[in-house]
């Protein structure tokens, strides 16, 4: 079992969209083991995103995530990582294929929905940024 972290962008939770997207990863067999509505502060999106820093859209990337609430997620299942990254789709919801969650519900570049972690090193990374043990739930499957 892997796990993995996933945060609903403050476009996602502004539209509405949490319950339908946790749904979607509810169907597909993955088990919530942490989740949170918060209000991220800057020191944390920076760390988060710190592979980015430089790059045009770094940016306008803190602010936005910085601007509104979010949620945070861990989901565990199967190949979680790769799998929930197929789900989300491309990067930028114009190159997103329809029936992935940018795809269907994404609506720019930096308002692109959702953000999942890219490895197992990242997710560990993410997971312990934003969740402490006491905040997962279950006993990990996990080597």
């Amino acid at each position: 079992m892997e796990r993995t972290l996933v945060i609903l962008k403050p476009d996602a939770v502004e539209r509405g969209l949490v319950g339908q997207i946790i749904a979607k990863f509810e169907a597909r067999g993955f088990t919530i083991k942490g989740l949170k509505l918060a209000r991220l502060d800057g020191k944390r999106a920076e760390e988060n995103y710190a592979v980015h820093k430089g790059k045009p859209f770094y940016e306008p990337l803190i602010e936005f995530i910085t601007s509104a609430p979010v949620v945070l997620m861990v989901l565990e299942g199967e190949q979680a990582i790769s799998v929930v990254r197929k789900m989300m789709g491309a990067t930028f919801c114009t190159d997103a294929e329809p029936g992935t969650i940018r795809g269907d519900l994404g609506l720019g570049q930096t308002r692109n929905i959702i953000h999942g972690s890219d490895s197992p090193e990242t997710a560990e990374k993410e997971i312990a940024l934003f969740f402490s043990k006491d905040e997962l739930v279950g006993e990990s499957r996990m080597p």
